[in-house]
């Protein structure tokens, strides 16, 4: 019997995490009240039970019964019942931008209808949950089908999982450097196809600029470098409770050195499953749209 307790940030995605668990074959219960947490916990242990799997969400809906959860979830310990916490986290900023998209008030904005003033009580009250979690992702930067991918791995594929997701970013410094990278590396010592007519109008993600970036000595070893160097770190990261990593890639534009290596240090860290990956290119159309202009 495998038991799911999803829970975390109002916003960060636990309607869609049941709907997932739904679709790959766990019975889902959504905001079920926290004091008939025992009774239904017991209906799964049942043994001859065909319900193997299930899945129930809770959160700050719940009211004032959220208190007694903590309390619940000692006496499951105590009654040798075993389950498993899925948090699912996101950034305060991504949190307000999801909120006025969808012109939603968060659950504890209260008469104010501040949503951010919501997302701080929130994060205290959710605390004692978020450090007892078993699993910790965070959707900030995730896209629907990334969630999705990395769900499999811990719940379909029963793959270990470190609560670290990593987000490779290339971006231009002509646009900024990206507010939210944690690590941040300059490619521009490298030769810029750009001064290469033919290769002026493509980008890192074609083979001809990719080879040519690539066929120099200096971009292979700061590469081999940089991978080891990530390698290190994460561990460490892990260690310390980080959930969201963003590393940035930039060269001058955003379009041909660090989309190159960008996309070579994401396959270098894709092979090891421990963590989420993804790549994402910010700048890469940029210098089209500006000259269209």
């Amino acid at each position: 019997m495998r038991f799911v307790i999803v829970t975390g940030m109002s916003g960060a995605g636990k309607s869609t995490a049941l709907k997932m668990l739904e679709d790959i074959g766990y019975f889902c219960v959504d905001n079920l009240p926290v004091p008939l947490i025992p009774k239904l916990s017991e209906l799964f242990v049942v043994p001859g039970t065909e319900m193997n799997k299930a899945a129930l969400g809770v959160d700050i809906r719940s009211g004032q019964s959220f208190e007694e959860l903590e309390q619940v979830l000692s006496e499951l310990d105590a009654a040798a019942i075993k389950y498993e916490i899925l948090y699912l986290e996101s950034s305060d900023d991504v949190l307000i931008k999801r909120y006025k998209e969808t012109r939603r008030f968060h659950p504890l904005s209260g008469s104010s209808g501040r949503v951010d003033k919501g997302i701080r009580e929130e994060r205290e009250r959710l605390e004692f949950l978020k450090k007892k979690a078993d699993y910790l992702i965070d959707t900030s930067h995730m896209l629907t089908r990334e969630l999705k991918r990395e769900l499999n791995k811990i719940y379909v594929q029963n793959k270990e999982y470190k609560n670290l997701y990593i987000t490779v970013l290339s971006f231009g410094f002509k646009y900024g450097i990206p507010s939210d990278a944690d690590l941040v590396f300059d490619v521009r010592f490298l030769p810029n196809p750009y001064y290469i007519e033919e290769l002026r109008p493509l980008s890192g993600n074609d083979s001809e600029v990719r080879n040519y970036v690539m066929e120099n000595e200096k971009a292979g070893a700061f590469l081999n470098k940089l991978v080891d160097m990530i390698e290190f770190l994460i561990p460490d990261y892990i260690l310390e409770g980080k959930t969201q990593l963003v590393i940035g890639i930039g060269c001058t534009g955003g379009k041909h050195r660090s989309v190159t290596l960008a996309n070579e240090l994401y396959e270098a860290l894709r092979r090891t499953e421990n963590y989420g990956v993804r790549i994402e290119h910010r700048d890469i159309g940029k210098d089209a749209i500006t000259k269209a202009r």
